[in-house]
């Protein structure tokens, strides 16, 4: 499964160069997410059981500028799935065509909010995982 998402470009995500500054595609990308997120899962209740998610690595490959009034369209799904981590894939293209903006791999992980420490992705965590996954071609 994977979500789209639309985000417009506004004159405060460019830089002076006029086009969307590399920092924010990280905004974007977590926008996406949370997004990616809401329609999966229902977080007050992941949340409340003591479990959180934290990011460890992110990976972005900029493919081509995005500028003012410009609609990006954040692709989301959840490519692959470890023993301890996970990977969401997000490709970023300009609405309504073919030409890729930005892609990014986000490895995360689950981890025990008191002990701070990741979690093993097992048994009905893991079931859950693989009911989002669906990687994006």
């Amino acid at each position: 499964m994977h979500t789209s998402t639309l985000i417009k470009i506004r004159g405060y995500h460019l830089d002076l160069y006029g086009h969307v500054n590399n920092a924010r595609y990280l905004e974007f990308l977590e926008e996406a997410r949370w997004e990616f997120l809401e329609k999966q899962a229902d977080l007050a209740q992941f949340m409340s059981s003591g479990l959180g998610l934290a990011v460890v690595n992110i990976n972005i490959n900029y493919r081509r500028g995005a500028y003012m009034n410009e609609l990006i369209d954040i692709q989301t799904s959840l490519s692959r799935i470890g023993g301890k981590s996970a990977v969401m894939k997000q490709v970023i293209y300009l609405q309504g065509t073919d030409k890729l903006v930005a892609d990014a791999e986000i490895t995360f992980v689950i981890t025990d909010m008191k002990t701070q420490k990741a979690v093993a992705l097992e048994g009905e965590l893991l079931a859950q995982l693989q009911a989002w996954q669906n990687p994006l071609v």
